[in-house]
């Protein structure tokens, strides 16, 4: 299978490789411009309660950052999943910190969308795509997901939603949380 999907990536003349275990993405790969390895640009964003969060609040967190949209169809599928089997979770370790955000839309809207796709993770506003545009190109899709280990540095990277993927994600998550 992932010769296959190696095969198919190099036919359509895409940078970069996917190792659905390491989570390993080239520089460029499906729109980013980070890899795993690279320290997480520093960041500010307001959540929907009004708080405000830095990239220095979340050291010695493993942190998961979703980007999201209300208007992305795969944002909708692959946000009860991140509810149900990572942030239900680890939602209550100290050592855990998940938050959705989105992209370039008003409080209301961000609000709204959240309730009606069920999650419970808090959610944060990106105006300009300002945060996404730190990890990816800002014409680049959502949704994706970065996760940081507690240093900060990016050790997994994903596009859409996959199930494998997503499952060996999750796999790195735990090995995290250890």
């Amino acid at each position: 299978m992932k010769t296959f999907l190696l095969m198919v990536l190099m036919s359509v003349g895409m940078v970069g490789v996917s190792n659905a275990q390491g989570g390993h993405k080239a520089s460029g790969d499906r729109g980013y411009i980070v890899k795993v390895g690279d320290k997480m640009p520093d960041f500010s964003m307001k959540l929907t309660d009004g708080k405000t969060v830095t990239l220095a609040d979340l050291k010695g967190k493993v942190v998961m950052l979703q980007f999201t949209a209300s208007w992305c169809g795969v944002c909708r599928k692959e946000m009860p999943f991140i509810e149900k089997e990572i942030w239900q979770k680890y939602k209550d370790r100290n050592d855990f910190a998940l938050y959705g955000i989105d992209r370039d839309e008003p409080l209301k809207t961000v609000v709204k969308f959240g309730k009606q796709v069920g999650v419970t993770y808090p959610l944060a506003l990106d105006p300009g795509a300002d945060i996404f545009g730190l990890v990816a190109q800002k014409k680049a899709g959502i949704t994706r997901n970065v996760i940081l280990d507690k240093d900060g540095t990016i050790v997994y990277l994903t596009r859409l939603f996959n199930r494998e993927e997503f499952d060996a994600m999750k796999a790195k998550i735990a090995s995290l949380m250890k």
